[in-house]
């Protein structure tokens, strides 16, 4: 960065999510090996979680505080009249303009940074994108990747441009997807990648700069925000399509009219087939619960294996301590919906 100028490169991070908040700790650790200087932190407001639903502050803030760094939360970067935003977009741009940044990071910051805002920084706004794009626009790329069936994913550094995840790729870095990984462990993963992305592109950014790639249109794909709708397991559906909707999100079932969550499942064994009618539970054992599915595209049945289930109000419990109580029998139906009221 040096080659940049003398003085310590100007950086504000914009984040909210653990996710982003990996990449910041790693900078602020490297702030004089990489002649930077974090001068500011953006994330969002506050928002109401737990039980208690009071206000929490988000991971990116938690850790700015940590290190004494400013934090700005503005509510909109928008020229046009909101009453309800308190300050305007206009108060907010000046904000950000008089903290003479250098670079702005961006990381799951969840705000969108119109045209005049992507201007103000010096060297412009660059995005850590968890995808390889342009496969993965948009705001839940780890979970739609997982439940695509995807082999491999990855981090993609972009020079921001203002439409969603189009800008140019400066760098990206792979990472494969497992058959075993859920989008907890997953978002791991890139997260740490993320981090050593971001450094490496900083170490040299004119250079990066220089090479930056255009997206391909035709290759991309909208990663929408995942909805609770989405969770609900429909068992006429193939093995391996409910096994990934499991490891990508919240996913559950009813039995007995109650309203569970299913937690986990263990890779498809593609020798375990069945002729029972989906959704029925074939064994209740230690290792796993099998329940039978919907046909594949070659109409052949296959088996799931179902390692963890929670009842509502309850902990999550193991094949092993399901197999202790009475919850589930052999034969037992898990009940098919395919949409919830």
């Amino acid at each position: 960065m040096n080659h940049l100028t003398q003085s310590k490169i100007r950086i504000i991070f914009a984040g909210t999510p653990e996710f982003a908040a990996v990449s910041l700790k790693h900078l602020i650790d490297l702030q004089d090996v990489l002649n930077i200087q974090i001068v500011a932190v953006y994330t969002q407001p506050d928002r109401k979680s737990g039980r208690g639903q009071k206000l929490t502050a988000s991971a990116i803030k938690q850790v700015a505080q940590v290190y004494n760094i400013p934090v700005e939360q503005p509510i909109s970067f928008s020229l046009k009249y909101q009453p309800e935003q308190g300050v305007s977009g206009a108060v907010s741009r000046e904000t950000l303009a008089n903290y003479q940044p250098d670079i702005m990071i961006v990381a799951a910051y969840g705000l969108i940074l119109p045209l005049g805002v992507l201007k103000i920084p010096k060297f412009g706004c660059l995005n850590i994108h968890a995808s390889l794009l342009p496969r993965w626009r948009g705001a839940a790329p780890i979970q739609r990747a997982i439940m695509a069936g995807d082999q491999e994913t990855g981090i993609t550094i972009m020079q921001m441009a203002t439409g969603l995840d189009t800008g140019d790729m400066l760098y990206r870095v792979s990472c494969p997807i497992l058959d075993t990984d859920t989008t907890q462990t997953l978002h791991d993963k890139l997260a740490v990648i993320g981090a050593h992305a971001i450094t490496t592109v900083l170490q040299n950014l004119l250079h990066f700069q220089s090479l930056a790639k255009v997206q391909d249109d035709s290759l991309a794909n909208y990663a929408e925000k995942i909805h609770t709708q989405e969770g609900l397991i429909d068992w006429n559906q193939d093995a391996l399509t409910i096994q990934r909707q499991i490891r990508a999100l919240n996913a559950h079932t009813y039995h007995k009219s109650e309203r569970i969550k299913v937690l986990s499942a263990l890779p498809i064994k593609f020798d375990q087939t069945t002729s029972i009618p989906a959704g029925q539970i074939v064994s209740v054992g230690k290792n796993a619960i099998l329940v039978s599915c919907g046909a594949d595209t070659n109409g052949i049945q296959h088996l799931i294996n179902i390692t963890s289930i929670q009842w509502p109000g309850g902990k999550p419990l193991t094949a092993e301590q399901i197999c202790q109580t009475n919850k589930l029998c052999d034969s037992d139906y898990f009940e098919i919906k395919t949409h919830e009221k």
